[in-house]
């Protein structure tokens, strides 16, 4: 898949291939908001996300999707990104995978007059952020795959105790059980030079991956509710030891031109 759990992969769709991507993230499983009066979470929705991403080459990808938002700080979401696979590993003469992605997200929702908000948008600008990340894999035989996703995120307007860029840095493991199923495990750790927000955890999850012909599915639990580096890497408050997780699943339906 072009995913991981949150975050990307190396990998990118194939030349004029158009895929079309449902994703879904419930409530809280546990914790005071989760249980069972709310089925563990399956009565909320955390975040929604529509997209259409396309391969222009077989190294390059763009995509442009919509999110629900998660309202912690933002709702009506506009993403947008750039993926080009600059290195592919092959036996015995490349040792490993290497993409760049560039990423972008507008939030259009209708601005808060708490001029304390983070949502009270001054000017237009501050209505965007931006990602950028390198992402370096590795295949080790047929079952297991390696990757750290070093990332820069930049928001133009944050609260008075954030940072407008902070760094993160990510890593993730695929275990493949067969040989269209896997078992997946994501973890993001944010850097920051301040007190960046003592109520920010750091993003972990976990996930089962299906692929069938023309098809991507994958079923996952995460304690992130927004979809995307600028949302989940710096927007990420709930705790696992709380219960603080919810399931999720993604749909990719893949077309491909004449």
């Amino acid at each position: 898949s072009t995913r991981i759990i949150n975050g990307h992969s190396i990998e990118t769709l194939n030349k004029g291939v158009l895929e079309f991507r449902v994703e879904h993230r419930f409530g809280d499983i546990a914790g005071t908001a989760g249980g069972v009066q709310t089925l563990f979470g399956l009565d909320n929705s955390a975040d929604i996300r529509i997209a259409f991403e396309y391969g222009i080459t077989d190294k390059m990808m763009i995509g442009l999707g919509r999110s629900k938002g998660t309202g912690s700080p933002y709702k009506s979401l506009i993403d947008g990104f750039a993926k080009y696979r600059v290195l592919e590993q092959t036996k015995g003469k490349i040792p490993l995978s290497l993409a760049m992605i560039g990423t972008t997200s507008y939030s259009y929702m209708k601005a808060s007059e708490d001029i304390s908000q983070v949502s009270h948008f001054p000017e237009w600008k501050h209505r965007f952020a931006y990602s950028l990340q390198v992402n370096v894999a590795r295949k080790f035989g047929e079952r297991l795959s390696l990757a750290l996703m070093p990332t820069m995120v930049h928001r133009n307007y944050v609260a008075a105790d954030d940072v407008n860029t902070l760094f993160a840095l990510g890593g993730a493991a695929r275990c493949g059980i067969t040989s269209t199923t896997s078992i997946l495990v994501e973890y993001y750790h944010v850097f920051s030079n301040s007190s960046f927000r003592p109520t920010n955890t750091q993003s972990l999850g976990v996930a089962f991956e299906w692929i069938t012909f023309g098809h991507n599915f994958t079923v996952h639990l995460t304690n992130s509710k927004g979809f995307g580096e600028t949302q989940f890497i710096p927007y990420t408050y709930e705790d696992w030891l709380k219960g603080q997780f919810r399931l999720g699943f993604c749909i990719g339906r893949k077309f491909q031109g004449e």
